[in-house]
């Protein structure tokens, strides 16, 4: 069963399986994603994939030695039981918060603005995601939503959400992530001339996108779901991935059909198998976005746009200079062999492309890469917020009382141990 997300304003995939529409989908609260079953199609009460394993290349570069040893250190968390100090708060663990503006809503629950309250150490400002159990046992989404958490919990990158905390009460999960509060991409990209950023911000946006596929697929994880509605930008113009609902981690080869339409790479639409390579054709489509505002293969409906992503048949605007054709006509490759991200040299060859030159400014390419990767460059663009805790990027919704409920769990074997 092909598991779809949708991209805003409708488009191609808006014709094809019927997903749920749901507002705030860029963290997270979206329709089911399925569960993981056995061969004769009964429930598998797996509670995440946490465990310990060998990575599928080997590396000696000391920074992705170091990531790896913390990814692992934080799997060995989860699998020794790990559970939140706040959770045994006689008043529940969201007294240690104050509840603040709505930031996204959907069919799964709520994202909240939240501070901590005084006397409390950590962060102050934080995005609590809400999360109705009822409706993730409902639709078969437990899975998902350990692997998601598990995920998210034991990665540290600049250019990912960090989740902080998580723990739950007999009706909800919460989860306490970082507050990005320069809001979504696309709506950026929505406001611009042209609905489309210029070169410039475009090379410093992909060049951070780079940096956070080196780090995920160093951890053997795929995103399937690059678009900009699953990316935020924070008060100093700095992208984050959000969204970790389709992400999986992948030794070799994985086969669900699941993403954004006008996303899928051609080996995820012909059911072969693929693997991390489909996260580097998303990114030549990202680019491509970025630069005028559309997909590449966008067409009147589903099976045309598939045909168009199988055919590699798109044009480049005549906007588009060489370096930037160039790169994005070696990332859309359909023979993954010749796809630049998934060459002997990896993530390399991507730095390595003349594309990003013009963003060294006197530096070398080390220099380049290191200014990058550590955020002491300065971004062309950075959202219009006022300070830390102003939610003005994000749209309005109407509030809803947020308490904490004790009492029976209904669904408590489905979430033991989360």
């Amino acid at each position: 069963m092909p598991l779809f997300g949708k991209k805003k304003g409708g488009g191609a995939g808006a014709d094809g399986p019927e997903v749920e529409d749901v507002v705030g989908q860029g963290w997270g609260i979206r329709g089911a994603h399925g569960q993981l079953m056995d061969k004769s199609g009964n429930t598998i009460a797996n509670k995440g994939d946490n465990d310990e394993r060998a990575f599928r290349k080997k590396t000696s570069i000391p920074y992705q030695v170091e990531q790896r040893k913390y990814f692992n250190s934080q799997l060995a968390k989860l699998r020794s039981g790990y559970e939140s100090a706040l959770i045994k708060t006689p008043e529940g663990a969201l007294s240690a918060f104050t509840v603040g503006e709505t930031l996204g809503t959907g069919s799964f629950g709520r994202v909240l603005m939240v501070t901590r309250t005084a006397g409390e150490k950590g962060h102050n400002y934080m995005a609590m995601k809400i999360i109705s159990k009822d409706r993730v046992v409902k639709t078969r989404q437990t899975e998902h939503t350990f692997n998601e958490k598990n995920i998210l919990f034991s990665m540290d990158s600049r250019f990912i959400v960090k989740l902080y905390d998580y723990f739950c009460d007999s009706k909800s999960i919460y989860m306490n992530l970082e507050f990005i509060n320069g809001g979504e991409m696309f709506t950026h990209i929505q406001k611009q001339k042209g609905r489309r950023f210029s070169g410039e911000i475009v090379r410093f946006f992909a060049a951070e996108t780079v940096l956070a596929f080196e780090y995920l697929h160093n951890l053997d994880i795929i995103f399937r779901d690059l678009k900009p509605e699953n990316m935020l930008i924070d008060a100093r113009g700095h992208i984050r991935l959000t969204d970790f609902g389709f992400a999986k981690r992948v030794e070799d080869k994985t086969w669900t059909m699941c993403g954004t339409p006008e996303y899928l790479a051609p080996e995820i639409i012909v059911n072969k198998g693929y693997n991390h390579a489909v996260d580097w054709w998303a990114v030549g489509v990202l680019i491509y976005e970025m630069l005028c505002g559309r997909s590449p293969f966008e067409a009147r409906s589903q099976l045309e746009m598939f045909k168009k992503i199988s055919g590699r048949k798109y044009s480049n605007p005549s906007h588009f200079d060489e370096g930037e054709k160039d790169l994005i006509g070696k990332l859309l490759q359909v023979d993954i062999t010749m796809r630049l991200g998934n060459l002997h040299n990896g993530t390399q060859a991507i730095k390595d492309h003349k594309y990003f030159q013009p963003g060294f400014q006197g530096r070398s390419k080390d220099e380049y890469w290191d200014g990058m990767n550590y955020q002491t460059i300065d971004s062309p663009y950075k959202p219009a917020v006022k300070g830390p805790d102003d939610c003005s990027q994000f749209d309005k919704y109407p509030e809803e009382k947020v308490k904490w409920v004790n009492g029976v769990d209904q669904h408590e074997k489905s979430f033991e141990g989360f």
